[in-house]
C-alpha cells in the first residue's frame, strides 16, 4: 500500500496524519472536504446541542491541532486528503447557529461549502498562501463568513432557521 502524495513517514507522523485527515474522512475515495464538512455537521450539531462552548473549544483544537499536524506530518502542499480544515471552517460556521434543527445545520453545511469551493474574497487571498496557514486559513475564513451570515439571518429573520 502505498501513501498519499506528500506526506513523510517516522515516528508520530501517523497521528498527525490521522488527526491531518480528519480522523479519516480525507481518505474517502470521493469528495473527501465534502464527506468531512458532513462529518463535522454531525458532530458539530451534537456538540452545539450539548454546549456552545464545547462547539467553539472543539473549532480551536482542530485549529491550533490542525496546524500542529500539517507541522508534525510534514506536508508538503495542500493535498485533498488533509481535511483537519474542513472541521475547522464547519465547526466555525456553526457557531454562527442560535438552535440545532436539521434546517440550521443544513444552511451551515451549505454556506461553509460555498465559500470553501468558490474562494471568493479573502478566502482565495488565504488559499495561495503556504504552509500550515493556507492549509488552515481558507476554511477558518469560509466559517468566518458563513457564521457571520447565519448571525445576519438569525438578527434580520429570527424564526427563519428553527
Amino acid at each position: 500500500m502505498s501513501l498519499p502524495r506528500g506526506i513523510a513517514v517516522g515516528f508520530g507522523a501517523g497521528f498527525a496524519r490521522w488527526f491531518a485527515a480528519g480522523f479519516g474522512t480525507g481518505f474517502a475515495p470521493l469528495a473527501a472536504g465534502t464527506v468531512a464538512s458532513a462529518a463535522a455537521a454531525a458532530v458539530g450539531a451534537a456538540l452545539l446541542w450539548w454546549s456552545p462552548a464545547a462547539l467553539a473549544a472543539a473549532a480551536a483544537l482542530a485549529t491550533v491541532g490542525g496546524v500542529w499536524a500539517v507541522h508534525a506530518a510534514r506536508i508538503d502542499g495542500d493535498p485533498g486528503w488533509v481535511v483537519i480544515d474542513e472541521f475547522a471552517g464547519q465547526w466555525i460556521a456553526m457557531l454562527g447557529l442560535g438552535t440545532v434543527t436539521p434546517l440550521a445545520v443544513a444552511a451551515a453545511f451549505v454556506l461553509f461549502r460555498f465559500f470553501d469551493v468558490t474562494k471568493l474574497g479573502p478566502v482565495g487571498w488565504a488559499d495561495r498562501q503556504h504552509g500550515a496557514f493556507g492549509v488552515m486559513a481558507d476554511d477558518l475564513i469560509a466559517g468566518v463568513v458563513a457564521a457571520a451570515i447565519l448571525w445576519g439571518v438569525r438578527w434580520w429573520w429570527p424564526a427563519l432557521l428553527h
